[in-house]
């Protein structure tokens, strides 16, 4: 932790905050509690002369917060609230909580959230909410069925016998053709982006990789740089697991905590690959693995973790996917992978 004039920690609630304040040297914070109001914590920062480090817990507003408060410390750090287990101790309320997270944040405790001004972090609430949507689409998709086989009919069937179950078939299917249009409307929408986008249209170059799916990629990545490597990476997809060891003792594997968006992305990737009648260089390399002996279930599991590997590696070099390339830069393939995907 480098040394700065003011360590400030900020809870930050809808209604109020608490802003903790130590002078460097000082063992006591200075602790303020009053409506929310970002004007006002903005003419706060700037009063305060010299360098300065803010930090804040991850919530559904902290990328606002971050985008507005950013110029005005030196330093800004969203942390993750998983890790801060200090907070959870003792007596609860905002001035505590404002307390411990400036302990956590000068004894250099924090794990930072990844946070930027870039456009794809913008796409971020595109995704979320469309996500929602294809959720509840499919929520009621099953309640249509349920209708059908509660009265022993095919869910192909269009209609129902009854007052009631015509009433609630109506209203279901009334949602569902909303749930479609809207569908449509986002799926306009990425197309869009797709257009504007270069590393979008990279991203979509990938075998297995649509449009929806390189528009969730940018959107959760951003940055691809933030990654020390393509196994870090992978953590973050949830395509490796942790060994658990104590005593020279292996205690088997653990998941480490991952993006459920990312994994599904990689994992749906390759299972349109597995089952695309066209020939790519990734069913080639998913065939291959089959020949060599390699279960299918995990066949699949190392086309995702390739499918990963170059879409991290897409987004750092801003280059099409081409296969001949990828497979000398990441190796393991066999000689003469069909290259014809590749792309200038």
């Amino acid at each position: 932790m480098n040394d700065y004039n003011y360590y400030i920690a900020l809870d930050w609630a809808q209604a109020k905050m608490a802003i903790a304040i130590a002078k460097k040297g000082s063992p006591e914070p200075r602790i303020i509690e009053q409506d929310s109001d970002v004007r006002s914590l903005k003419y706060l920062l700037k009063s305060l002369k010299g360098t300065k480090i803010l930090t804040l817990e991850e919530t559904t507003g902290s990328q606002w917060l971050w985008v507005e408060l950013h110029d005005h410390v030196d330093e800004i750090i969203v942390c993750d609230p998983y890790h801060n287990f200090l907070l959870s101790s003792g007596p609860k309320n905002d001035r505590i909580d404002a307390q411990k997270l400036l302990e956590l944040l000068r004894g250099g405790l924090l794990k930072p959230v990844f946070h930027s001004a870039d456009i794809f972090m913008d796409y971020r609430k595109l995704v979320s909410t469309y996500d929602d949507l294809i959720k509840t689409g499919v929520r009621w998709k099953n309640r249509r069925s349920a209708i059908f086989r509660a009265v022993g009919k095919n869910k192909k069937s269009r209609t129902v016998d009854g007052e009631t179950d015509r009433f609630n078939l109506a209203t279901v299917d009334y949602h569902i053709r909303q749930y479609e249009n809207f569908k449509a409307i986002y799926q306009g929408q990425f197309q869009q982006l797709i257009r504007k986008s270069k590393t979008l249209r990279t991203l979509q170059s990938i075998p297995g990789i649509g449009v929806i799916g390189a528009v969730k990629i940018a959107a959760i990545v951003v940055e691809p740089n933030r990654f020390r490597n393509k196994g870090h990476f992978w953590a973050y997809c949830g395509l490796v697991s942790h060994k658990k060891m104590s005593g020279g003792r292996s205690y088997g594997k653990r998941k480490p905590r991952y993006s459920r968006p990312l994994k599904s992305v990689f994992k749906t990737a390759a299972m349109a690959v597995t089952f695309s009648k066209s020939e790519n260089s990734m069913k080639a390399y998913y065939e291959f693995l089959i020949s060599e002996g390699m279960a299918q279930w995990k066949a699949r599991h190392n086309l995702a973790r390739k499918i990963a590997a170059i879409a991290y590696a897409t987004m750092k070099s801003g280059r099409w996917y081409n296969a001949d390339e990828i497979n000398k830069y990441f190796g393991g393939e066999p000689d003469g992978i069909a290259s014809k995907d590749s792309r200038a």
